[in-house]
């Protein structure tokens, strides 16, 4: 799943959080797609859950690498 970080109402952060409280959300890819690349936004995000974080706009073939390397479960 590729979630944007600053969705309105509800943001990334929490939506991964929540996937993360799920039974079956422990092997859900979560990829955080932002325009907040800092170390302190990394962290973050790693914290909520997600797996990977790229700064937009993505390199489309370090994007397509993350995927197709996810198995699933």
């Amino acid at each position: 799943m590729i979630l944007d970080i600053g969705m309105p109402e509800m943001d990334g952060y929490d939506v991964a959080r929540r996937i993360r409280s799920r039974a079956d959300g422990a092997h859900v890819l979560l990829i955080a797609l932002t325009g907040w690349g800092q170390n302190h936004d990394k962290e973050r995000a790693r914290t909520a859950g997600f797996d990977h974080h790229l700064v937009k706009p993505p390199d489309i073939d370090a994007l397509r690498e993350l995927v197709n390397g996810h198995r699933m479960m």
